[in-house]
């Protein structure tokens, strides 16, 4: 069926109004009276007139005005639109209906509402039937009707419930969770938002440190590149070219990071690094504040693998180490920063070592250049508050 467009509509509007218009309006001698009287009444609605002087002016019998609809609009400021719908109303409905607004459109019950979308909320945040490993859409409305909740129910009104309800039971996430009551948590995390001050402050320099692995992938046949509506297509086949190991160090406060790439990621490779921090970054600093996790390889006992005793004790001089708890990663502003490289430069196949080293020279460049200092508004009075069942009950 083609359809017509708004310019030939325009021009059959002008030229052939009769043609144009489905719903012919032919008014009796009784309804044109009766219409007349209405529109010179002191008290009537403003629809039923607007809409007593459209049925006059559309009229097209030998008493009617025979106007247009394009005349009609222009004459009282009315929609085409809203022409056609009451010429319409009056061929299907009569007089009256067409002179008064049409009804409001029924509103359908909803079939999961108040308690039912409890229930269901219940089910989706529960455990999952036996045999499977989570609900899904189908299986939630199947025990919505076992357990009498509702009598039937499709699937996609589960799925604008759930949306409803910002749930998505098929979905889950992996999480740094502590244990309640944990003093050795909140001692830690309370000791590392104590060195994240709100002002910079040159002496000592505060640097955040986390690790990462990366590992090389060679495409074993080229890709297919993307198209306008079609998606770049991989194959399924790639060869494995060996894991390269990632040193972040971080200074939130003055918006720099270095990223060092290395074979392994072994005590001694760290204790390498730490010393290209102090020798190298901050030769000039004489404390420098390092947070970071606490992996048995990040400690001062490394430097002492990796150097002679006088060297590793000029380090350590050099070092005061803040270490963030167990599953309280995340209070590491480093680790933020390789999630940020990790998203925007590394999420997708490098074929070997200096592929990744370029990428990584060039987002850590142009993260450089802005300089913007990372805001940390996690507080201790904060965590006091909002992590309050970790801390121990006096």
């Amino acid at each position: 069926m083609s359809v017509c467009s708004p310019h030939r509509k325009d021009f059959i509007l002008k030229w052939y109004p009769q043609l144009a218009k489905k719903y012919q309006v032919r008014l009796t001698e009784e309804e044109h009276a009766y219409l007349d009287r209405l529109i010179h009444k002191g008290k009537v609605p403003a629809h039923q007139r607007r809409h007593a002087e459209i049925l006059l002016k559309a009229d097209i019998s030998e008493v009617g005005a025979h106007w247009t609809d394009q005349q009609i609009s222009e004459a009282f400021g009315i929609s085409i639109r809203t022409i056609e719908r009451v010429r319409e109303r009056l061929v299907h409905e009569g007089l009256e209906p067409a002179l008064n607004r049409a009804p409001p459109a029924r509103v359908r019950r909803r079939v999961i509402d108040g308690e039912n979308e409890a229930h269901l909320i219940a089910l989706a945040c529960g455990e999952a039937p036996e045999g499977r490993s989570r609900w899904t859409l189908r299986l939630l409305g199947q025990r919505m009707v076992e357990l009498s909740y509702v009598e039937s129910v499709s699937h996609e009104t589960i799925r604008q419930t759930l949306k409803k309800n910002e749930l998505k039971p098929w979905r889950n996430k992996e999480w740094c969770i502590p244990a309640k009551d944990n003093a050795g948590f909140v001692c830690a995390m309370e000791e590392v938002l104590t060195v994240y001050p709100g002002v910079y402050d040159k002496t000592p320099p505060l640097i955040c440190m986390d690790e990462s692995s990366k590992p090389q992938v060679r495409e074993v046949r080229p890709p297919l590149p993307a198209k306008p509506g079609t998606l770049e297509k991989q194959d399924t086949e790639y060869e494995r070219n060996g894991v390269s190991h990632l040193f972040m160090f971080f200074e939130p406060l003055a918006g720099k990071r270095q990223v060092a790439v290395t074979d392994q990621r072994t005590a001694v490779d760290w204790a390498q690094q730490i010393r290209k921090l102090v020798d190298e970054s901050y030769p000039h600093a004489e404390r420098i504040t390092l947070v970071m996790d606490n992996l048995n390889t990040h400690s001062g006992a490394s430097l002492y693998k990796a150097f002679p005793p006088e060297e590793a004790r000029r380090l350590m001089e050099k070092l005061e180490f803040h270490y963030t708890p167990k599953h309280g990663s995340w209070l590491n502003m480093a680790e933020i920063e390789l999630s940020i490289l990790s998203r925007q430069g590394l999420d997708r196949r490098l074929p070997d070592r200096d592929t990744l080293k370029a990428e990584i020279a060039v987002w850590q460049q142009q993260r450089n250049a802005s300089a913007r200092p990372m805001e940390w508004r996690f507080s201790t009075e904060e965590a006091r508050v909002k992590l309050k069942k970790l801390y121990p009950t006096l």
